[in-house]
């Protein structure tokens, strides 16, 4: 006697995740798929070094210049003019704090953005073909965005997905560096004065994730091929960022670059010129030409296009959008 197969059905009895859950699983898979290379892993090691350096630094700084701190008790070991010109140097930082401890951190700050942004950009190289590329190579859209999976739904998931790796390599070394700097140091006033450069910091971390965001996400949509936008964004980040260095290069090329455009606008946003000036002229330098080389480096350090660095980075943010925007349907 044939056994005949029973097939019974049920109605299925689960909790539906809902709107942020899908959303969720299109940028926590997205980020595992990175931690699960070793390339990514590297890039974020040096990253936590990164802050941990800066972490270094601001916490030597604030156990050196303190009073009983490291600069003099040191000092103390090389008989009595040592040890009061460190006395000198410490009352120097209490008595021009707002100078001395903000300048020191927008300086520490600055340097870890030109680190976040490099890092950053490297892996975004490794990100731009899993975004929009593969999805688009293997048609897998006409799946992704059928119901009740939205194309805001898609869209959001992959900003996601840019921001968490971001925070990963940027602005989580800013923070734990800011953090172990300010949580050792010997009085309030290192908190009070690197708070203004922290935000500075934090708000060009925010300037800097919508643009690169933005600006990957249209790469990654423009071909099915992960070859063409890789060496597209390649170009667009290091052919075009080399064309902008020279001084002749007409302001238009300079624009082009996203590169060029995010540092006019993160010379503009920490301010740096305005720290050194502000030593050079106020703090009281004994050798005039240390005051003198503090204003001119200032000076050097001084967004020179700012509008149209503005301009060209809403260029990027908006042709980017459109590409996205178009490229983003089923197939």
């Amino acid at each position: 006697m044939p056994m005949q197969a029973e097939l019974t059905l049920s109605r299925w009895s689960g909790k539906p995740g809902g709107i942020g859950y899908r959303r969720w699983v299109i940028m926590s898979a997205g980020i595992r798929d990175l931690l699960g290379t070793r390339f990514f892993r590297a890039i974020l090691i040096l990253a936590w070094i990164a802050g941990i350096a800066t972490a270094a630094a601001g916490f030597l700084f604030t156990q050196t210049v303190s009073d009983g701190g490291w600069l003099e008790s040191a000092a103390a070991h090389f008989g009595p003019r040592v040890h009061a010109i460190a006395s000198a140097v410490d009352a120097f930082v209490l008595l021009y704090p707002d100078i001395c401890i903000r300048g020191l951190f927008t300086t520490l700050f600055w340097l870890h953005s030109m680190v976040g942004v490099g890092l950053s950009m490297v892996a975004l190289t490794v990100m731009v073909p899993r975004l929009v590329t593969r999805d688009r190579a293997g048609r897998a859209l006409t799946v992704y965005l059928s119901r009740p999976l939205t194309t805001a739904d898609y869209l959001l998931g992959k900003l996601g997905t840019i921001a968490g790796v971001l925070a990963l390599l940027w602005t989580g070394p800013l923070l734990f560096g800011w953090l172990l700097s300010v949580l050792f140091a010997p009085d309030s006033s290192f908190l009070l004065y690197s708070l203004i450069p922290l935000l500075r910091a934090l708000a060009f971390n925010a300037i800097g994730l919508v643009a690169l965001a933005t600006i990957a996400l249209g790469v990654s949509a423009v071909s099915r091929s992960s070859r063409t936008t890789v060496l597209l964004w390649l170009g667009l980040w290091l052919v075009a960022g080399s064309i902008a260095k020279p001084p002749g290069t007409p302001e238009w090329a300079k624009r082009a670059s996203f590169s060029y455009d995010l540092s006019q606008v993160r010379a503009a946003v920490f301010k740096v010129d305005e720290a050194l000036e502000q030593a050079g002229t106020e703090l009281p330098f004994l050798d005039r030409s240390v005051a003198n080389s503090f204003v001119q480096v200032g000076r050097k350090a001084e967004a020179k296009d700012l509008p149209g660095s503005i301009v060209g980075l809403g260029v990027f943010v908006a042709l980017s959008s459109v590409v996205f925007l178009r490229r983003l349907r089923s197939e």
